[in-house]
């Protein structure tokens, strides 16, 4: 019997292979807006009940939270939560930077997680204890690990906000959306143009800081222990250890995510 993280793995790919048909299609995509003015599309729609479908036939007694469908309610212990396609937008867009993120939560923490970048053929996962590693799809994994030796201070920091638009004059993707949660950051250090989801880029090594601006519990849930489990850090701006609705902080160490706390605060 797979496991629970190979499941993970699994349900994650199969509904990235879904979304990758769609994407291959884009000028057939009819996309509309919610009522927070985020998009949402039949692409999305179709990769939650794809992994729901795998989730259910391999686990029928767990809850599901889905991004698009709500929550499965069961009683239990266990939550799987999905985020179909994290970065809509991106997707529409043709933009290849969006996100098929999925986690498992068995009492009220986040104990496995998977983050697909379909569109870049990279797959990210982690089980708690048990630490995070990325791969090329169908590959074998390269354990990560947060950039070690680097100073803890804000100035100078390898810092990235998300969500984010393109700057008209320099024509880098460095403008926040909601330039009022960082702006405090934005005065010690830049945010820097990526080319992958920050949290990610946190876990690997290759930023220090990364704050998403807004989001709900699956936009969190993989991407927080993928870098805790690297050695990294997650909190909400209110300083909470749990993914939840929010802005959110990940950090290469607790010291870093304090002092961009502070700065916000301060």
């Amino acid at each position: 019997m797979e496991d629970d993280l190979q499941l993970a793995r699994r349900a994650a790919l199969a509904g990235a292979g879904i979304a990758m048909r769609y994407f291959a299609a884009l000028s057939e995509l009819r996309h509309e807006h919610k009522l927070d003015g985020s998009v949402v599309t039949e692409a999305d729609r179709a990769v939650e009940a794809e992994i729901h479908a795998v989730l259910t036939a391999a686990r029928p007694a767990d809850a599901i939270l889905g991004e698009e469908g709500g929550e499965t309610s069961r009683p239990g212990r266990r939550r799987w939560i999905i985020d179909p396609i994290d970065g809509t937008a991106l997707f529409v867009a043709g933009d290849d930077r969006w996100l098929v993120l999925l986690a498992l939560e068995q009492d009220a923490e986040v104990v496995a997680g998977v983050a697909v970048v379909p569109a870049q053929d990279r797959i990210w996962w982690a089980r708690r204890g048990h630490g995070a590693w990325e791969a090329a799809i169908g590959g074998a994994g390269t354990r990560i690990t947060v950039a070690g030796g680097r100073p803890d201070d804000l100035a100078g920091s390898r810092f990235a906000v998300l969500p984010t638009f393109d700057d008209p004059v320099t024509g880098a993707n460095v403008i926040p959306k909601q330039p009022e949660v960082v702006a405090a950051l934005l005065a010690r250090t830049p945010a820097l143009p990526w080319a992958v989801h920050p949290p990610l880029l946190v876990a690997r090594g290759d930023l220090d800081l990364a704050v998403q601006t807004s989001g709900m519990v699956w936009d969190f849930a993989a991407t927080s222990l993928i870098v805790a489990e690297a050695g990294g850090v997650y909190r909400g701006l209110d300083g909470s250890r749990r993914p939840h609705a929010g802005p959110s902080v990940f950090a290469r160490t607790e010291r870093l995510a304090e002092a961009a706390l502070a700065a916000r605060t301060g």
